[in-house]
């Protein structure tokens, strides 16, 4: 007993109790947690259609096998050809795939099915891919028009900016969250703290009329409370993990994974399906939201200990 109350002089465990705070802190750091995941998924699908789909310009040719209406041009040169040639020919272009007739057939599967007719006349389909950050040029469909009249080139850069402005929204939403979450975090702590110095109040009152000092006490405070928040934040980063990859595991086919195979099920009980599962930008955001967090109890246990020392008489 006597090594004990050496140990704690100030009696801080009376005065903070390790039930109550790092529960409310554990609970703060999981919706932290869900809160920046779907932040950093919403960038993911964002990033994921910007550079996949959102990038694909689709060119329709219609009667591919025609002449082409090109000046010059030896007569068996065919409507498709001279649009590959065109395209290929563009600076920003760094591939164009003409689709074949079983994967334009595949694509086409639920409308050509519901038509009953599968002998339908289907213009050939090219699609462009281009370079990162640039687009086609704005006279393309224009040479294209002058080479095969009819052709459609449709670019879906009106879908992908609003996915990207929807996206944005979406972060700044789960930055907002985690900011009050951390405000609300703050506001706890700093009335446990308060109740803490109000318990041992006459004892505080007595030490720093003998002599302690405002950063022998608020430390002394500080300790404890990061020390339990730190706790907390353990455990909430560990609640959330779970959730945390089976959302990733339900995610995976519309995010950057999609593109390799994924598994039907989910071995639960392996670790290293959990690690695999999770993005590294929301395993080391799970790693460091506990030291965060017990940054900010301490701060937060300093600034209002000292505060509170400054009005003792």
């Amino acid at each position: 007993m006597a090594r004990q109350r050496y140990h704690d002089g100030l009696a801080l465990r009376q005065a903070l109790p390790g039930q109550f705070l790092p529960f409310l802190v554990a609970a703060m750091a999981f919706l932290a947690a869900l809160a920046l995941a779907g932040g950093l998924a919403a960038h993911g699908l964002s990033q994921r259609w910007t550079h996949g789909a959102g990038a694909v310009t689709t060119v329709q040719v219609p009667n591919p096998d025609d002449p082409a209406s090109v000046d010059g041009a030896p007569p068996a040169t065919s409507r498709i050809a001279a649009v590959q040639a065109i395209v290929s020919a563009t600076p920003a272009v760094t591939a164009a795939h003409r689709l074949s007739a079983d994967e334009l057939r595949a694509l086409l599967a639920p409308w050509i099915e519901q038509t009953g007719d599968p002998t339908l006349p289907l213009p050939a389909v090219i699609e462009v891919r281009t370079m990162i950050g640039q687009s086609l040029p704005a006279d393309l469909p224009a040479r294209l028009q002058a080479s095969a009249p009819g052709v459609m080139v449709e670019h879906d850069s009106v879908w992908s900016d609003r996915l990207a402005a929807l996206a944005g929204s979406l972060q700044a939403c789960a930055l907002l969250a985690v900011l009050v979450v951390m405000t609300v975090a703050a506001g706890v702590v700093m009335a446990a703290t308060r109740a803490g110095l109000q318990t041992r109040r006459q004892a505080i009152a007595l030490i720093h009329s003998l002599g302690a000092t405002d950063s022998y006490i608020s430390g002394r405070f500080a300790t404890r409370v990061g020390l339990l928040a730190l706790g907390g934040g353990l455990g909430g980063s560990v609640l959330a993990l779970p959730m945390l990859v089976a959302l990733s595991w339900l995610a995976a086919p519309f995010s950057a994974m999609g593109d390799a195979p994924q598994p039907a099920t989910m071995d639960w009980h392996d670790p290293q399906t959990w690690a695999a599962m999770l993005p590294h930008a929301l395993l080391w955001m799970l790693l460091a939201l506990p030291p965060v967090v017990s940054l900010t109890g301490w701060i937060t246990t300093q600034l209002t200990v000292r505060a509170w020392l400054r009005r003792l008489p």
